[in-house]
């Protein structure tokens, strides 16, 4: 991994241009508080790794962009910040759609700082525990649905069926590059409302 991947610049190049600030501006706060970020893209948005750990990511989509933090749940810091954010790790701060609708820089700080200390405690995001009916999620999977809010959201609400189906498909891949492979693609399907074997459904 690199301090400043390319692919976060391509990332930021073709999000929407009134999000393009407020990303390049975090990115710098990010790295500002956090010397030893590193930069990646996963699952599709631009994220910042520390000590090997996922800190936050920074996401844009057409009509705003956010940041969030990945132990999101275990912050105390993110009580004092006003967002619109859910629970999800994926908006902690909320839809942005301008420079003003961001925390003071002090704000930032001190979130990014709490989850470095938090991410040096051992902390980890919690699971909620797996129905006795229920195909247990693997962990692998669980941080990455919680990395994508639509997915996420329409996997909870999905039937016992549907989520075994896309938890047998991965967790049956005989390589991590398989795997990986399918766990993308399965995020893209049920973020679209589509069962693992949507193609085969009749009409």
């Amino acid at each position: 991994m690199e301090k400043y991947s390319i692919k976060v610049d391509e990332y930021i190049d073709k999000s929407p241009d009134f999000t393009q600030p407020v990303l390049i501006y975090l990115r710098e706060i990010i790295h500002e508080a956090c010397p030893d970020a590193e930069e990646a893209i996963k699952w599709k948005f631009p994220t910042f790794m520390y000590k090997g750990k996922i800190l936050c990511s920074i996401t844009s989509f057409k009509h705003y962009c956010s940041l969030g933090f990945w132990l999101h749940q275990e912050m105390k810091t993110l009580k004092e910040i006003e967002t619109t954010a859910e629970k999800s790790s994926m908006f902690s701060l909320g839809k942005i759609t301008k420079m003003e609708d961001l925390p003071s820089k002090l704000q930032l700080k001190k979130a990014i700082k709490e989850a470095m200390e938090l991410t040096d405690m051992g902390v980890t995001m919690k699971k909620a525990a797996p129905s006795k009916t229920e195909m247990e999620v693997p962990e692998y999977f669980h941080d990455a649905l919680h990395a994508n809010a639509k997915a996420l959201d329409v996997f909870e609400k999905a039937s016992p069926s549907f989520r075994k189906e896309y938890i047998t498909w991965i967790t049956e891949a005989k390589t991590e590059a398989t795997r990986n492979k399918r766990m993308e693609q399965a995020l893209e399907w049920i973020a679209e409302g589509k069962g693992r074997n949507w193609k085969y459904e009749r009409k």
